[in-house]
């Protein structure tokens, strides 16, 4: 089966969730409301069914291949990403100055879940240079915005981050790169980067390596790390492609899923140097760098979501097709399709609950990052960026780790033959598995979320959300059904959970930092249980109001919602007592090595 965008769904969080109307009130925005939002993901739509989806079983078999120091893509590939380029997809949330579109990030980001859902090993060379271009917006020069962004933007280069090290991996601290000043102002970088994806590829004219690196006289430690620009090759002084710079690809990985999207090993520096321009101040490259981090933190979230709905829409699939066992409740005497089956019902249930619900909370987040960026009144635009930075580190870590629950649960909805590469299932799971790991695994966003998130402010954004909640959960209360009365007492109870679990990290993170820490994945999985169902519960509320205009999907709607809150949202309790009962001088944690 090939992958089907749910248009009708993603419109409805962005109108009913996400406020698309309130963001097209924004300064320049105007024209994208909801009727712009229809037309551009009607058209991204047939883009990634009819051109990417059919490439993805393809290059899980034919991956990227390295040969003679050449990556040569999966067989497809490189055409795609000229029809991508010339369509415009590169080009819709950047601006309008350097030949973007400017559509919100709203809009981008269904476009973006598109694409990872088709295919998410093509997509993350195009969510990379999203990221090179949003560091290059922030932090580059006149002069390289005018040479870099045109060209980037437009597809016909792409761009990379360039972080990890051999012996330094999350700890970018121990960066050892070196970049050497030249009289003209250039420098030459010297340096091994690993884990580069899309480092090398024959998809498009040119790559912009965005690479942390020292110079000599840099302080020890993240405060001497620079972000300079070396392209793949050297750019002249009219924006065209020069002579080859110093930078060569010496392997790729073999890897346990996203097979056609090469990751290199590069190598800068072996031939005198490669040329490289600083981006922004001296010494400041960490904190440019995490621009493009955030940026696709949020995106490597979005990719699960993406592969949750994939692996949901295959299982569905199957479930209707696959004829076994007779009805536990004896309604026929012939085997009927696994759809029917109680428990079958449950895992999809679950995949399809625990997908809306992460989507529902990445395009609200992205619905905050535009009101930040385009709210006329200041302080409007400091409260949403404040909300928007909480969210992010729980839509990449809670989405991430959902997307392989909910992939394993397309393999066990398939049985046998989901452990059967043919069917598809199994290469969701594997392609999956990455997406806690990259762009900071699940505890560095869940440090993230104690550390700065929470305890750095006192807990105040975290306690706004949950202000909001109890807002929701009144809400609830003036309605009349089964659905709202389970959905308003769980979220009661996980809005309680949440609270306590804040208020459990504010007055502990300094006297008991182990026994905090330690419990910061579950927070984190704690707080997008709740935040999750806080969608859910007002989807719910959406629902019930617009049921008589499309019964059939608004009452899925409220079924789902009614699904997530029975069985998702009271794992919200258990969490919660699992975190405020870890102790750092307790159990696991005063284990020495030789216990373990």
């Amino acid at each position: 089966m090939s992958y089907v965008a749910p248009i009708k769904e993603m419109l409805f969080v962005l109108k009913e969730l996400a406020g698309i109307d309130e963001i097209a009130r924004l300064p320049g925005f105007e024209d994208a409301d909801a009727d712009t939002a229809r037309a551009v993901l009607v058209e991204s739509a047939k883009f990634c069914g009819e051109v990417l989806a059919p490439l993805n079983a393809e290059g899980d078999k034919y991956p990227s291949v390295f040969i003679d120091g050449q990556v040569r893509s999966s067989p497809g590939f490189k055409e795609a990403f000229r029809e991508f380029a010339e369509g415009g997809w590169q080009s819709v949330q950047h601006p309008t100055g350097y030949d973007g579109q400017d559509l919100p990030k709203s809009i981008g980001t269904a476009c973006a879940e598109m694409l990872h859902a088709s295919n998410m090993a093509f997509a993350l060379c195009p969510m990379l240079t999203d990221g090179a271009i949003e560091a290059l917006l922030v932090a580059g020069t006149d002069q390289q915005k005018k040479i870099y962004l045109p060209k980037l933007i437009a597809g016909e280069w792409t761009g990379t981050m360039n972080l990890t090290e051999p012996q330094a991996g999350s700890d970018l601290a121990l960066i050892r790169t070196r970049a050497d000043p030249n009289d003209d102002g250039t420098y030459r970088i010297f340096g091994t980067k690993i884990f580069i994806t899309w480092g090398e590829h024959d998809m498009a004219d040119n790559i912009v390596h965005l690479v942390l690196a020292r110079t000599p006289d840099a302080p020890e430690g993240v405060k001497g790390i620079s972000l300079f620009i070396v392209p793949k090759y050297h750019v002249n002084a009219d924006g065209s492609k020069g002579a080859r710079n110093d930078v060569q690809c010496v392997s790729i990985e073999h890897k346990l899923g996203i097979k056609a999207s090469p990751t290199a090993v590069l190598q800068f520096g072996d031939r005198g140097g490669a040329i490289g321009e600083l981006v922004g101040e001296m010494n400041r490259g960490l904190q440019y760098m995490f621009i493009m981090m955030n940026a696709a933190r949020f995106a490597v979230g979005l990719q699960g979501v993406a592969i949750a709905d994939r692996a949901y829409q295959l299982a569905v699939s199957y479930a209707r097709e696959r004829v076994q066992s007779r009805p536990v409740d004896g309604t026929a005497s012939e085997a009927i399709a696994i759809i029917h089956h109680p428990d079958v019902r449950r895992m999809l249930g679950t995949m399809r609950a625990l997908t809306e619900g992460a989507r529902a909370l990445a395009y609200v987040t992205a619905a905050h990052c535009d009101m930040a960026q385009r709210h006329p009144e200041s302080v409007a635009r400091l409260h949403h960026q404040a909300i928007y930075e909480f969210l992010v580190p729980i839509v990449k870590g809670w989405s991430t780790e959902l997307s392989i629950d909910v992939a394993s649960l397309g393999v066990q909805v398939h049985g046998g033959m989901g452990y059967i590469e043919e069917t598809g299932a199994a290469q969701h799971y594997r392609d999956a598995r990455i997406l806690t790991i990259y762009e900071g695994t699940t505890a560095i966003q869940a440090n993230d979320l104690v550390g700065r998130k929470t305890a750095r402010d006192g807990g105040l954004v975290a306690k706004k959300l949950i202000q909001e909640i109890a807002l929701t959960v009144e809400a609830l209360g003036s309605q009349d059904g089964v659905a709202f009365d389970l959905m308003r007492r769980h979220l009661a109870q996980g809005q309680r959970s949440l609270e306590t679990v804040v208020n459990h990290v504010l007055a502990n993170v300094q006297e008991d930092p182990n026994g905090v820490f330690a419990g910061s994945v579950p927070y984190l999985k704690l707080a997008g249980i709740v935040l999750c169902g806080w969608q859910m519960a007002r989807a719910l509320l959406a629902a019930a109001g617009k049921r008589n205009e499309d019964p059939r999907f608004y009452s899925a709607k409220i079924a789902t919602a009614q699904f997530f809150a029975q069985h998702v949202l009271p794992q919200a309790v258990a969490l919660e007592a699992a975190i405020t009962s870890t102790k750092g001088d307790e159990g696991m944690l005063v284990l020495d090595e030789a216990q373990f």
